[in-house]
């Protein structure tokens, strides 16, 4: 009886690892493709900010969403994020800021900045998107984290396009991880976990 139970925990466990790594595949296929095209909104993932300034990262989603928006390619830009600690500053606001202190008038920005989880910034962009009866947007991150976007934001009945922030040549193990990581966070949305 012992053996049937290793069995199939062995056959659970394998099972497991082979769609996490085909779920990581499609994520890392995912990550380079640019999808940019006209849309109701840009959606600006959030990242860390320090003391109302944008972290590197922040700020390399800030210029690609600012590029995408000079180019007319949506007339409003939401930005989300929470206070991850802050207790003046949230990603969103400092991500508002940004933009407008960019040229992007302030009327055309809306915030999001409740989110302190990726699942909690999107299900607040989907309920700020149905109020001003927006039904597309390219969503603007760093290329792992646009597949998992992408598929909680259709789930929503949202048309999306992704656009991935200019970064550096892929490469190594860190960027495995990511795709290994976002893969976990997707399965686990998929059964109704939120991370």
């Amino acid at each position: 009886m012992k053996w049937i139970v290793a069995i199939a925990l062995l056959l659970a466990v394998t099972a497991t690892a082979v769609k996490v790594t085909q779920v990581a595949a499609a994520i890392q296929s995912q990550s380079t493709v640019d999808e940019a095209r006209r849309a109701d909104a840009i959606i600006v993932l959030g990242a860390a900010e320090y003391r109302g300034k944008p972290s590197p990262v922040l700020e390399a989603r800030l210029n690609h969403a600012l590029f995408l928006y000079l180019q007319g390619m949506a007339p409003r830009v939401i930005t989300t994020g929470g206070a991850g600690g802050d207790p003046v500053f949230t990603e969103g606001s400092v991500g508002r800021s940004y933009l407008a202190e960019h040229g992007v008038p302030p009327e055309a920005i809306v915030v999001e900045r409740e989110g302190e989880t990726t699942a909690q910034s999107v299900a607040a962009v989907v309920e700020i998107m149905r109020r001003m009866n927006l039904k597309s947007a390219i969503v603007v991150s760093d290329g792992y984290h646009i597949f998992r976007v992408k598929r909680m934001l259709e789930s929503s009945g949202m048309m999306v396009y992704g656009s991935p922030r200019p970064s550096v040549p892929p490469g190594g193990w860190q960027e495995k991880w990511q795709y290994y990581r976002q893969a976990v966070g997707y399965l686990l949305w998929r059964v109704g976990i939120n991370i």
